[in-house]
């Protein structure tokens, strides 16, 4: 299964709320989003929780759970820091720890991380469509849709070995399997070029058969034995 990037933003504000001391007493607040493949911000629900932790000078506070999206912490305080946040994702996909920097600089400013999901199982690539496209998607994927489909009909080709195959390229041949597809795709073929992520998409089930079959003579011919 190949892997899936997503971006990860926080949004921190601050203000101040008490004069009467030097430095001021301020009131901050961090909020975590998720960002779709067109950069628009939306709910991080890929997340379980996020686990703030903060300076020790907050105590009994330190450390701080939330498990609702926007994961929104709000606290007071007189001085800058740097916090660990700890993202737990769903369907147990594992752990993300971010440094974050809570600074007085600005009232607001957004921060954004990539993060890779790897051979993210089934319950959490749902989630992950909501944000963009994944491996089986036939908005146009690396990969081919094996829970569907384990082989194309009567062409005795075996597409996730195919999508396998693809993935062990060299940056050489990928340039030419790329060249091959553009030459020789129909108007059905879905496929996404990703300029940002230096990465191109393509749904298998979408080629023409005699691309499929010059797709995979050619990945066999270039992992013999393999």
């Amino acid at each position: 299964m190949p892997d899936v990037k997503r971006t990860v933003k926080f949004i921190t504000q601050q203000k101040i709320v008490d004069t009467s001391s030097e430095p001021p007493l301020r009131e901050w607040s961090i909020e975590i989003y998720l960002l779709n493949q067109h950069g628009e911000q939306m709910p991080a629900n890929i997340f379980e929780k996020a686990v703030y932790k903060l300076h020790e000078t907050f105590e009994a506070r330190q450390i701080q759970t939330f498990k609702r999206p926007p994961f929104k912490i709000k606290e007071n305080g007189w001085g800058e820091f740097d916090m660990l946040i700890t993202l737990t994702v769903a369907d147990k996909g594992g752990e993300f720890q971010i440094p974050h920097d809570l600074n007085f600089q600005q009232e607001r400013y957004e921060s954004k991380h990539q993060i890779t999901f790897k051979n993210p199982k089934s319950g959490l690539l749902a989630l992950l469509k909501d944000s963009g496209p994944v491996p089986g998607d036939a908005n146009g994927v690396k990969g081919a849709d094996s829970a569907k489909k384990k082989r194309r009909p009567d062409k005795g080709i075996d597409m996730d070995k195919l999508a396998e195959n693809l993935q062990r390229m060299t940056e050489d041949d990928l340039l030419l399997i790329v060249q091959m597809i553009h030459d020789k795709k129909s108007p059905e073929t879905m496929t996404k070029n990703d300029v940002e992520q230096g990465e191109f998409h393509v749904d298998l089930y979408t080629l023409p058969d005699s691309l499929v079959r010059e797709l995979w003579e050619f990945t066999v011919e270039r992992l013999p034995g393999k």
